[in-house]
């Protein structure tokens, strides 16, 4: 009597329910560098538009480049000169603090307030959310020159709201007058509220669209286990939206440590540029206002390293925490 084993199909049979093991392989072999391929059309336009100018800037920083240069004089090779010469600077350094600082309190206000908006949008109804939305696209699609004329004359020392209402409404008789560009340190509160004013709305609508995707199921089954609002925000919907922060953090990081026009036309209205320059715009004095544009391009060399070191331990450490 002839017995069929059971953990198998009988010799000479050939299972069609069993895989190929070389056609996966096969399969990952052919596709493995498709993804490049598919990035190769974008990674040419990137290094056209900023690979270029960027070599440019670096050929510039060690060269002796004036104002007689752009008028075609020939610029003389200097090496490391300028990048000594503005590590050696004590006004760069100070420039420097003071724009990691202002940068710092500029991107822990606007992410707060943009999450803090997102989940107001996640709440609200469909017309109050789309009021909401309108009134963020309005300030987001203000040009940065016009919010801070409008700002500007908000906190203008004779004619402007703010003085007007703390002097006829609290009965604050000291700021009758006062200025609040003259003071560094209310000059950069005017800075903030500017340049927060019109990050928040592209802050808010990432982190809205990052909310739509937590499941509910999630969140109700957390919220049956007991878990508070803080506990579910902080323990369900930021690890599904951890991508969404990190890189809105950095994109924020990025624009306020090389913020310009809202600082340079502030100071036009009646701010001291000694005490508030920031990088972006002691990048123009050094360069158009004195005339060295080959320390103006050291500078911004090294805000560019600043900047990609910055954005690369960012991006690492949140690597490695979703890995764990």
């Amino acid at each position: 009597m002839t017995t069929q084993s059971t953990l198998g199909p009988p010799t000479g049979v050939v299972d069609d329910d069993t895989p190929d093991p070389l056609l996966p392989r096969r399969g990952r072999r052919s596709g493995r560098f498709t993804p490049y391929a598919l990035l190769v059309p974008a990674l040419i336009v990137l290094t056209l538009i900023t690979g270029w100018p960027l070599l440019q800037l670096l050929i510039m920083s060690v060269q002796e480049f004036g104002r007689a240069q752009v008028f075609g004089a020939a610029p003389d090779f200097v090496g490391l000169a300028n990048y000594v010469d503005v590590l050696t600077d004590p006004e760069f350094w100070q420039v420097l603090g003071r724009s990691l600082v202002f940068a710092a309190v500029c991107v822990v206000v606007t992410m707060v307030l943009g999450v803090l908006v997102a989940l107001l949008m996640k709440r609200l109804g469909t017309v109050l959310r789309t009021t909401v939305s309108i009134g963020l696209l309005l300030a987001w699609a203000m040009p940065p020159l016009s919010a801070t004329i409008v700002w500007g004359w908000i906190f203008d020392t004779q004619y402007g709201v703010i003085n007007n209402v703390l002097v006829n409404v609290f009965g604050l008789e000291q700021y009758a007058g006062h200025s609040w560009l003259l003071e560094p340190l209310s000059f950069f509160f005017v800075a903030t509220i500017i340049i927060v004013w019109g990050a928040v709305p592209f802050v808010a609508f990432t982190v809205y669209a990052g909310l739509t995707q937590v499941p509910d199921e999630v969140l109700e089954a957390a919220q049956l286990d007991g878990a508070g609002a803080a506990k579910r925000f902080f323990l369900v919907v930021v690890p599904y939206i951890r991508p969404i922060l990190a890189i809105v953090t950095i994109l924020q990081v990025i624009w306020d440590l090389r913020v310009f026009t809202q600082i340079y036309a502030l100071q036009s209205i009646g701010g001291l540029a000694e005490q508030t320059n920031t990088l972006g715009v002691y990048i123009y004095r050094v360069s158009l206002g004195s005339g060295d544009f080959g320390a103006g391009g050291a500078i911004s060399v090294l805000v560019v390293l600043l900047l990609v070191g910055l954005s690369a331990f960012y991006v690492r450490r949140s690597v490695k925490e979703e890995s764990l």
